[in-house]
């Protein structure tokens, strides 16, 4: 091989970034260290600029993906391999939790970070359940959202502290699929759309909905819907 061939096989491993060198290990900051690379969930554009900015701003860490929807996250986060995932809750196509929970599944080894405004513990517990490793309230600095991913990237857990101790000050009656049918309901959809869209029976539907409805001491699955909301478990 030419010195020239050999030039190039090296540049073929690495490129420039603005703030260091990209290579086959990840992205390192102007002084060779690694950085700690990040993929970003956010519905709202101007939240998910902000973060962005906020986190590139920190010489170790970058942000090497965005995402505006669950589905896109979930993509990008198998593409790009992070070691933190930081996502909303509330998202189109998948929640942050649904996608906390199939990276979980597939074992991904990417930490996951929970930015919300929902200071409910029912959302906490869930998102533990999940394998999040971070759950923080919107309102914090933008520093404390840095320290926190260098925590979760080190494998600490980081809670906002409101919520850490009632996280399991009461537990959520409902299972998986109970849950499932209970917010389809709760957006509006008939029995039969609902059985459809999970591949179910009407009737198994309509037991599901029962069933929720008597665990919540609700009277209809609007307001078990409502409930179950209220408390963040759905």
């Amino acid at each position: 091989m030419t010195p020239a061939s050999r030039d190039t096989a090296r540049e073929s491993g690495k490129d420039k970034d603005k703030d260091g060198v990209r290579d086959k290990d990840g992205v390192r900051d102007k002084d060779g260290r690694k950085t700690i690379r990040v993929v970003l969930a956010e519905d709202q554009g101007m939240v998910l600029g902000a973060l962005a900015a906020l986190l590139e701003i920190e010489g170790d860490i970058s942000v090497v993906g965005q995402a505006r929807n669950g589905k896109e996250a979930l993509e990008a986060v198998l593409a790009h391999k992070p070691d933190v995932f930081i996502t909303d809750i509330e998202m189109p196509h998948m929640s942050g939790l649904d996608v906390a929970a199939e990276l979980k599944r597939r074992r991904t080894g990417t930490r996951v970070v929970i930015v919300t405004t929902f200071a409910r513990s029912g959302y906490l517990r869930r998102a533990l359940e999940s394998g999040a490793s971070g759950y923080l309230l919107k309102d914090m600095r933008a520093e404390e959202l840095a320290d926190a991913v260098r925590r979760v990237h080190q494998g600490l857990r980081v809670i906002h502290p409101e919520l850490a101790t009632e996280a399991w000050a009461e537990m959520d009656p409902l299972t998986d699929r109970e849950r499932q049918v209970l917010r389809l309901a709760g957006e509006g959809m008939a029995s039969g759309d609902i059985a459809g869209e999970l591949g179910l029976s009407d009737g198994t539907v309509r037991n599901y909905l029962s069933e929720a409805i008597s665990k919540l001491g609700a009277s209809n699955r609007v307001e078990a819907a409502r409930i179950a909301r209220t408390k963040g478990w759905l």
